[in-house]
């Protein structure tokens, strides 16, 4: 508890004493002299203290303001309904310094055996809604692929084609401005894809065990070399938040991000 500094209570016979004292002390002309004196070192005394009193408190600076909570997806990877793998994402720090990490595992099995293995992992680095540094590391069923890329340096892994310095994004589904993008950066292989968005009508996608509203968008993506394909981008119709994603894949298999 705070203490509180009350003034001590004078009785009245000490209120009495003073009084009489002072008037003593006033119908002397010695005691006046020293009442003069009395008063001028008590005046002393008072300029003193009040001098000698603690500056006023600074007010404290206003509170550095809390970073922005992490964002993070972990998807459930299923292959015509059976589950395949998982794929996690995460988002931190403000909007002009992001951090983004990803990282996929897939492993596809016929009859106990692997007969498909993929790894995939990323570091992004955004400064605004650029991406400005990216490096990964992909094992696509055995065959190794690793960039490592720098916006200020325009490079990326060998054999692959240097994208260019003004700003892009890579394939952030997370992102709300992804689907107003004509040109993504491909994390795995370093190369710029053309991309084509088209707006879908609003579907029902089970999330986390509930159903939700979605707002779905086509993305028809062009590589430098190989196939277009087509995926199906959910957002939270209400906050445009990513739900999910659908792919077909060869054999015209569906490919399914879920949240569980």
């Amino acid at each position: 508890m705070r203490e509180t500094l009350m003034p001590l209570p004078l009785h009245r016979s000490t209120l009495c004493r003073v009084s009489v004292a002072a008037t003593l002390v006033i119908g002397s002309g010695l005691a006046g002299g020293r009442m003069a004196q009395a008063q001028a070192q008590a005046q002393a005394q008072t300029q003193t203290q009040t001098q000698t009193q603690a500056p006023a408190a600074t007010p404290p600076s206003a509170a550095t303001p809390s970073p922005p909570p992490t964002q993070t997806w972990n998807f459930d990877i299923r292959l015509d309904g059976k589950p395949i793998g998982t794929h996690r994402f995460e988002v931190s720090g403000p909007p002009d310094t992001r951090t983004v990490t990803s990282n996929a595992r897939m492993d596809v099995k016929l009859l106990g055996l692997t007969v498909f293995r993929y790894r995939h992992q990323v570091e992004e680095r955004w400064k605004g809604d650029c991406l400005d540094a990216l490096k990964s590391s992909t094992d696509d069923d055995g065959k190794p692929q690793r960039v490592d890329w720098r916006r200020e340096a325009a490079g990326s892994a060998a054999g692959t084609a240097s994208p260019p310095s003004d700003c892009i994004m890579s394939y952030a589904y997370w992102h709300p401005a992804l689907v107003q993008q004509r040109r993504l950066f491909n994390p795995q292989t370093g190369q710029i894809d053309d991309v084509k968005v088209e707006r879908l009508p609003d579907a029902p996608i089970q999330v986390s065990g509930r159903e939700v509203m979605g707002a779905r968008w086509q993305l028809i993506t062009k590589p430098p070399t190989g196939d277009p394909q087509r995926l199906t981008l959910w957002l939270d119709r209400s906050d445009q938040r990513w739900l999910g994603l659908d792919a077909r894949v060869r054999g015209d298999r569906l490919l399914t991000y879920r949240l569980p």
